[in-house]
């Protein structure tokens, strides 16, 4: 039977129309499978997982020295010490350029390099140099000190290098294939840094010969934290590792959780070892939360735009276990709880924060880039109690007696004045907070 004209309009529009309808169907499911895998992957929260008090106290290096990037092998950034603003200027050095990374102090001295790698030692007592000596041409790292022994790791040339600490002159070399802004740490008769080149090594203390080396999946910036003979560190892959110091084995690895387009969440922050756990801040807006003996993500807490600065953590006398860090994009500073990963406080930093902050007894210091300004704050509630009209890194560090600030350009020893007595050097007392929010 001959169809009519109608008939076979009819049916091609109700084929066009079941075209379509699949096409239609078809372009949702492109958009939601692409929705599904670029957008931001959400924060973990693993109530199981497992956590550990410990007397922090007794597990400080002693309140006499800060030998290391972030005080001791964990990298806590935490001096339970009574030290306490306002302060007075006792003496300042010029580093002569900028200074990225904070000094270590051991023995009465301040052993520090500046950004165009020259290192030098400062009295402690008086402020009067005992040696500069150039020993790179770009540097971004703190040093280490161990048993009369300075430990350097440089942008340019990528080395490390081995110094006596009386003098500076160097005991030993090693280069790297790669550039290096892994602030070393002594383990035994093992010196422990990081490379560019995507690679763990372990050192000799005494003579630089390779130990052992470990690859990793991406570059790696951070300086390691060691907690019961096992290095922590993240790399520019996005993933966390744990490596025994005995002989580079990898015990764990964990990936981070990454942000929008599959983005990984590249690490440059150096992570603290504390309460069973290792905390670590990622480029993807994150702070991490890993079990220390398996890497089973605990928690994960967005604090807004990349994070680039080292962690502190600590249970204080008033606080509860908490992890202190600064948002470089998101220009605010945040207190987390250790256990869940939840808010306690934030405050405005008035600028991008891109250096670690320390913890000094009940008082947290941490500088922003935008004023150059340290700002100090109440531990327990965020409250500002003080401010220093320099600082932009790594900021704070402190013998339990006086607290060593460190500027864009300068060094200073501060020490502390009775409240009334008032206070000088571009340093401001402050009684309100400015900018903060209490978390709910």
């Amino acid at each position: 039977m001959q169809k009519s004209p109608g008939t076979i309009a009819n049916l091609w529009q109700n084929h066009r129309v079941a075209v379509l309808s699949g096409v239609a169907i078809a372009l949702v499911a492109v958009i939601a499978g692409g929705y599904l895998v670029l957008k931001r992957p959400a924060d973990v929260s693993n109530e199981g997982a497992s956590f550990e008090l410990s007397d922090q106290a007794q597990a400080a290096v002693g309140v006499d020295d800060w030998p290391l990037y972030g005080l001791n092998r964990e990298r806590t950034r935490y001096l339970p010490a009574s030290t306490k603003p306002p302060f007075r200027v006792a003496w300042k050095v010029n580093g002569r350029k900028l200074l990225e990374y904070s000094p270590v102090l051991a023995g009465g001295s301040l052993y520090t390099i500046n950004n165009n790698g020259e290192a030098l030692s400062i009295k402690t007592r008086n402020g009067k140099i005992r040696w500069r000596r150039e020993v790179a041409t770009r540097n971004a790292s703190s040093p280490a000190y161990s048993d009369g022994w300075l430990y350097v790791a440089n942008l340019e040339p990528g080395q490390v290098i081995g110094l006596n600490a009386k003098n500076g002159v160097e005991r030993w070399k090693r280069r790297l294939p790669g550039r290096t802004e892994s602030s070393p740490i002594v383990v035994g008769d093992k010196v422990i840094a990081g490379c560019e080149c995507g690679t763990l090594y372990a050192f000799d203390r005494e003579t630089g010969k390779t130990i052992w080396e470990t690859d990793l999946p991406g570059e790696v910036k951070a300086a390691p934290a060691v907690s019961d003979g096992v290095a922590y560190v993240g790399d520019y892959a996005g993933v966390f590792s744990a490596v025994r110091v005995k002989d580079g084995e990898v015990k764990w690895q964990s990936d981070s959780l990454g942000g929008s387009f599959g983005i990984a969440g590249d690490f440059y922050s150096t992570a603290a070892v504390a309460f069973g756990r290792v905390y670590v801040a990622s480029k993807d807006g994150r702070v991490y939360s890993f079990e220390k003996d398996t890497g089973e993500l605990a928690w994960s807490q967005t604090a807004g735009g990349e994070l680039y600065a080292g962690i502190v953590a600590a249970d204080t006398p008033n606080t509860e276990p908490t992890v202190y860090v600064g948002s470089y994009a998101g220009e605010r500073f945040y207190a987390l709880d250790a256990r869940t990963g939840e808010e306690r406080w934030s405050v405005a930093a008035q600028g991008p924060i891109i250096g670690a902050a320390s913890l000094i007894g009940e008082t947290v210091y941490f500088a922003n880039l935008r004023t150059t300004h340290t700002t100090a704050v109440r531990a327990s509630d965020g409250e500002q109690v003080w401010t220093f009209r320099d600082g932009a890194y790594n900021p704070v560090i402190s013998d339990g007696k006086r607290l060593y600030l460190t500027g864009y350009k300068f060094i200073y020893a501060l020490r502390p004045v009775k409240q009334g007595q008032g206070d000088s050097g571009g340093t401001e007392s402050k009684g309100k907070k400015k900018g903060g929010k209490r978390a709910g």
